[in-house]
C-alpha cells in the first residue's frame, strides 16, 4: 500500500530581487513605521554602490537584514533565549527576558541586530512575525512598488520562492559562515555583497550624509582591503556600533588576575616552590583573587543594557551559550575562593590543599572560557582562533606572576639595594621572575605568530591591520613594548646583570601591557564591516 508521505512544516524564506529593486527606501520607512522602530536605527536598509566609471557606470543596491538562518547563531550566543528560532524558521526575540548582553549583536555575521535605545533591547527584522501569525504578509514586502522582496515556504515546492530558489541564481551573504540564510538574492551584485568590495569614498562623504569612522564606528569598505576588481564606490550605508566596548576589555584583564593569582599560587604550593604555611597562599591569594573576581563581574553587569536582569543567566540559562557557562565557572571559582579565605580564619590548611583538586582546573577553566565565548561570536573572524584558550592561559599565568611577584615585595618590604645578590633573595621572588621572564616572552611569541602569519579570511587581516597598523595600533604596540620589557628586565636581574629591586619593576610593566594589549585586540576584532 502506498501512502501519502506527510507535508513539511512550514519554512519561510525571502528572497530580494535586485533586478527589480530601486532603492527607493520605502521598504526601510514601511519597517519602521509598522514596528515602531526610533530614529538612529534599523531593522532593515538599503545599502548603495556605484559600480563602474562614467559614462558606463550604475548604481547597485543591496537590501540589508536579518537573514533568518537556520543555525542561528544569535540564538546559540544568547544566554536567556530571548533570541531564539520558531518551528516555522523565523528568528524571533522575546524582549522581556532580554539581559542587553550584546552577545547576539557580537555572534551576528550580518549585522542585522542592534539595542533599541528606547528599551534597551536587542532587535532586528523578525519577518513582522505579528503579521505572518495572522496571515498578513510583512510590511515591506506590502509597500514595495516593483515586487523586489517576495516571501514564501521553503517546503512548499508550488511556492513562487522556493521555485526561484530552486530553479534560478540566487546568492546568499557570507555562506562560508555555514548558517544556512533563508535570505537569498538574486540578481545582486557582489560589490554591495561584500563589506569589502567597494571603496569608502574620501572624506567620509557619503550620498546623503557624511560619516566619519570613528574608534566605536563601523562603516562598509575599507582603503586598504577592496575585494573587488570591479570600480566600485560606497555611496549609502548606515553605520553600526561595536557591541561591546572598554568595559568588555578591561573584563578580560581583571578575570585573568583573578584566575592567574590563585593558579600560580596553587602551582607553587602543589610541587613544592612555595609553604602551604605562607602567608601569600593563605590570606592574599583568595582576597586579591576574590577582589579582582568581583570587578570582573561588576564590569560584566554594568556592560548589560538591563544589568537588573543579570540573574535570569542562572534561572533560566540557555547552555548553548558559553555567556551562560562561564557564569557558572565564575560561581563555581567564586564559591572556592569564598571557602578557602574561610579556612583562613579556621586555620585549615588541610581544607586549603584539597580545594586545590576543585579550584585548579576552576581557575582554569575561568581562564580560557572567554575563547569559547569569542569563539560563539561568528561574525568576528580574527577571534575563530584555535590557539586563543591556551594564550589566553599564558596571559593569566603571566598576569598570576605579576601580581604575586608585587604581593611579596608588599607584604616583604623588599626592595633589594644595588650590590645584593641574587641568591641572598627569598626563592618564591625568584621563582616568579623567573615566571615572569617566561611567560611575558611567550607571550610575545604568541601575538607575533598570530599577526605576522597569513590569515584565511580578508575579514581576519583586516581585523590584524587594524590592530596593527589601524586605529588600535598605540595601544597595540605600547603594550607590546611593556610586555616585552615585562619579560627582558627580569632576565636582566636573574643574569645579575641589573638589581632585582629593578628587576621587580617588570611586574607592572607586563601588567599595564597586557590591559593594553588585550583593549587593541577586542577592539579591532570588533572593527570590520559586516554589512
Amino acid at each position: 500500500m502506498v501512502t501519502e508521505p506527510q507535508s513539511q512544516a512550514v519554512k519561510w524564506a525571502k528572497v530580494i530581487d535586485h533586478t527589480r529593486c530601486i532603492g527607493c527606501h520605502a521598504c526601510t520607512t514601511a519597517c519602521k513605521s509598522e514596528n515602531l522602530v526610533p530614529l538612529s536605527v534599523t531593522r532593515t536598509y538599503v545599502k548603495h554602490v556605484d559600480v563602474g566609471v562614467f559614462p558606463t557606470a550604475r548604481r547597485a543596491h543591496q537590501v540589508t537584514r536579518c537573514n533568518q538562518c537556520e543555525h542561528a547563531p544569535c540564538a546559540t550566543a544568547c544566554p536567556t533565549t530571548a533570541m531564539f528560532k520558531r518551528a516555522d524558521g523565523i528568528v524571533d526575540f522575546d524582549k522581556s527576558i532580554c539581559i542587553g548582553c550584546k552577545a547576539c549583536i557580537a555572534a551576528c555575521p550580518y549585522d542585522a541586530i542592534f539595542i533599541n535605545p528606547e528599551d534597551h533591547s536587542a532587535e532586528k527584522c523578525n519577518f513582522c512575525a505579528h503579521r505572518i501569525d495572522v496571515g498578513l504578509e510583512p510590511a515591506c514586502v506590502v509597500v514595495c512598488p516593483t515586487q523586489a522582496i517576495l516571501i514564501g515556504d521553503m517546503n512548499d515546492q508550488e511556492s513562487y520562492v522556493a521555485q526561484i530558489i530552486n530553479r534560478e541564481s540566487v546568492a546568499v551573504r557570507r555562506p562560508e559562515k555555514e548558517t544556512l540564510p533563508k535570505l537569498f538574492y538574486k540578481g545582486a551584485h557582489q560589490a554591495t555583497l561584500d563589506p569589502l568590495a567597494a571603496r569608502r569614498p574620501d572624506g567620509g562623504l557619503f550620498m546623503w550624509s557624511e560619516q566619519q569612522q570613528g574608534a566605536g564606528q563601523v562603516v562598509s569598505g575599507n582603503p586598504n582591503f577592496n575585494n573587488s576588481s570591479a570600480a566600485a564606490l560606497l555611496s549609502y550605508d548606515v553605520a553600526h556600533s561595536i557591541p561591546w566596548d572598554w568595559r568588555v576589555s578591561l573584563y578580560t584583564w581583571t578575570k585573568g588576575i583573578a584566575a592567574g593569582v590563585y593558579l600560580v599560587a596553587a602551582l607553587l604550593v602543589l610541587f613544592g616552590f612555595m609553604s602551604a604555611n605562607n602567608s601569600i597562599w593563605i590570606w592574599a591569594t583568595p582576597v586579591v583573587s576574590g577582589v579582582f573576581l568581583a570587578i570582573t563581574g561588576a564590569l560584566l553587569i554594568w556592560d548589560l543594557e538591563h544589568p537588573e536582569r543579570f540573574y535570569l543567566i542562572f534561572t533560566r540559562p540557555q547552555w548553548r551559550s558559553w555567556l551562560v557557562k562561564g557564569a557558572f565557572i565564575i560561581a563555581g571559582y567564586s564559591l572556592v575562593l569564598a571557602v578557602h579565605f574561610v579556612a583562613s580564619w579556621s586555620g585549615s590548611r588541610t581544607l586549603q590543599s584539597w580545594l586545590m583538586v576543585a579550584g585548579i582546573p576552576l581557575s582554569v577553566l575561568t581562564a580560557i572560557y572567554t575563547a569559547y565565548l569569542f569563539a560563539q561570536a561568528k561574525a568576528r573572524d580574527m577571534w575563530q582562533n584555535p590557539l586563543l584558550p591556551p594564550h589566553l592561559l599564558v596571559q593569566t599565568l603571566l598576569l598570576g606572576s605579576a601580581v604575586l611577584l608585587l604581593a611579596f615585595v608588599w607584604s616583604k618590604g623588599f626592595f633589594a639595594p644595588d650590590g645584593v645578590m641574587i641568591d641572598q633573595i627569598r626563592p618564591e621572588i625568584l621563582n616568579l621572575l623567573w615566571l615572569l621572564a617566561i611567560l611575558s616572552l611567550l607571550h610575545v611569541l604568541m601575538v607575533w605568530g598570530e599577526v605576522s602569519l597569513t590569515h584565511s579570511t580578508a575579514h581576519a587581516r583586516l581585523a590584524v591591520w587594524e590592530m596593527v597598523s589601524g586605529r588600535y595600533k598605540s595601544d597595540f604596540w605600547i603594550g607590546m613594548i611593556l610586555s616585552m620589557l615585562g619579560g627582558v628586565i627580569p632576565w636582566l636581574a636573574l643574569s645579575g646583570v641589573i638589581s632585582t629591586s629593578i628587576g621587580i619593576a617588570g611586574a607592572p610593566l607586563a601588567l599595564i601591557g597586557l590591559m593594553l594589549f588585550e583593549n587593541a585586540y577586542v577592539q579591532a576584532g570588533q572593527s570590520v564591516p559586516l554589512a
